[in-house]
């Protein structure tokens, strides 16, 4: 799921495959809506684990560098604040990628 916006509507004009129609291999009108996303970036994703009541989630894995643009979504007075939003977690990102071991990402998704 993404956030679009309806931009309007058109008509197309599609050939029915339907066998045992009426309308079978007959061009008919629909009504369609046009949606206009704006361009997305992905900065993380959570991990689910199966429950006997549902799913539950397990744990959040964000990219080791966020953009102050990103950043500046999680404050309501950017121009006031000390900017310190995932300052943690970059420094783990960078003390595992320093270590030389595995791939800081490859251990955050084995763990989700």
């Amino acid at each position: 799921a993404f956030m679009s916006y309806k931009a309007g509507m058109t008509h197309i004009v599609r050939d029915v495959d339907k066998p045992g129609s009426k309308l079978h291999k007959k061009e008919v009108v629909e009504p369609v809506t046009v949606l206009e996303s704006p361009p997305m970036m992905v900065v993380g994703f959570v991990g689910y684990i199966e429950t006997p009541r549902g799913l539950r989630a397990l744990t959040s894995v964000w990219a080791g560098h966020l953009s102050d643009e990103c950043k500046r979504r999680f404050y309501r007075n950017w121009h006031r604040v000390k900017r310190k939003a995932f300052t943690k977690y970059q420094k783990r990102w960078e003390e595992t990628k320093g270590k030389g071991g595995e791939e800081p990402m490859a251990a955050e998704i084995a763990r989700a």
